[in-house]
């Protein structure tokens, strides 16, 4: 993401609005290419000064945002943040808190957060906690970032005892998702994404799985013939949700489908785990569980396993892993006291919540997936 804000853009990008709910702004999410010189007309006038947060992986790029922004006469500062999950800790915002208090950052300045969900993660609870909140906008640079984490305003840090367990509800001011970055993504984190994608389609969208059914090959890259269309599906899914619970009182929960287990495999695997690769095996547990729950008819179920193998996601996790998960999942975020709740399917798009299931049928479901 690196094209000067002076160069024209190639298509007109499409633009995807997420209506404000809970008192907030709405805000739009721009698909397309050659999206950096929409970035100023995001930041305003108002504000003098502009921190953009990027991981190390992405120094380049993020110099060259910061570049060009000083170029149209913010005062600017790059702050490099460690890869991938290692940026979601407490230390790391207390860092960043640390550059924006020494560079004088009032509440009119914006924080500029570019990278992969992780990154626009810990940028923006950084923007929801500096000052009790300034504006913030998402340069998310993989599928994941796009479609999931940059979009709907939940930002957070990891703890120690699991994911994302310390955040606050705060939406970007808007998310440049500039399709070139995709390019030069490595094929695995590429399709770690698509579970998100994936879980769309199941959740609210079949279209998304019968384009990713059609060419299972072409999904797994950014050159395939349906790239555009499955990130921008998916994202609209997530915007008609958030635009109606922001804060995950209600309908929000279903976007969490495969994701209870999928925080507690993370955890397990101290974060070396693709959040994307563990979310499709939650999902197939999820699956699973709805089947046995009677809820959910058998070739939905064995959709999951066929459209994320197809694309290369695992479907199984190991077996002898079944205690540390259970216990990891009780303290998840979507518990309710001491009642495990799974988001599960009555049918393809038809998702509800399985709340308490008895812990056979989670037993049943869980050697359905172990390897």
């Amino acid at each position: 993401m690196t094209n000067s804000p002076k160069d024209p853009p190639t298509d007109a990008p499409t633009r995807i609005t997420v209506g404000g709910s809970a008192g907030t702004a709405p805000y739009d999410v721009l698909v397309g290419h050659r999206l950096l010189g929409e970035l100023p007309q995001l930041i305003g006038t108002a504000a003098q000064r502009v921190a953009v947060l990027h991981p190390e992986a992405l120094a380049e790029s993020g110099e060259a945002v910061r570049k060009d922004l000083a170029e149209q006469g913010y005062e600017t500062i790059a702050v490099q943040l460690p890869n991938a999950e290692e940026a979601k800790t407490a230390e790391v915002a207390a860092y960043c808190w640390t550059a924006l208090g020494q560079s004088g950052f009032t509440r009119t300045d914006v924080i500029v957060g570019l990278g992969g969900g992780a990154a626009t993660d810990l940028a923006g609870f950084v923007a929801a906690t500096w000052l009790r909140g300034v504006r913030w906008i998402a340069l998310p640079t993989t599928v994941l970032g796009m479609v999931d984490a940059a979009v709907g305003g939940k930002t957070g840090i990891n703890t120690a005892e699991g994911k994302n367990l310390v955040g606050a509800f705060h939406p970007p001011a808007g998310v440049l998702c500039d399709l070139a970055a995709l390019d030069s993504l490595p094929v695995h984190d590429y399709v770690s994404g698509l579970a998100e994608v994936i879980k769309a389609g199941f959740i609210s969208d079949p279209v998304i799985l019968d384009l990713v059914e059609s060419d299972p090959e072409g999904a797994r890259g950014p050159r395939g013939p349906h790239t555009a269309e499955l990130v921008e599906r998916a994202i609209r899914v997530k915007a008609e949700v958030v635009a109606t619970d922001l804060k995950e009182s209600g309908l929000r929960e279903i976007l969490n489908y495969g994701h209870t287990l999928a925080h507690a495999i993370e955890k397990n695997e101290r974060y070396q785990w693709r959040h994307g690769a563990a979310v499709s095996v939650g999902m197939v547990f999820a699956a699973e569980l709805g089947r046995i729950a009677g809820r959910l008819d058998d070739a939905t179920a064995d959709r999951h396993r066929a459209v994320l193998a197809s694309v290369g996601l695992p479907v199984t996790y190991r077996g002898d892993q079944w205690p540390r998960l259970l216990e990891t999942m009780r303290i998840d975020k979507k518990s309710r006291g001491n009642r495990l709740r799974f988001i599960v399917l009555d049918g393809l798009a038809r998702p509800t919540v399985l709340e308490s299931p008895d812990p056979a049928m989670l037993l049943a479901a869980h050697a359905e997936i172990a390897a």
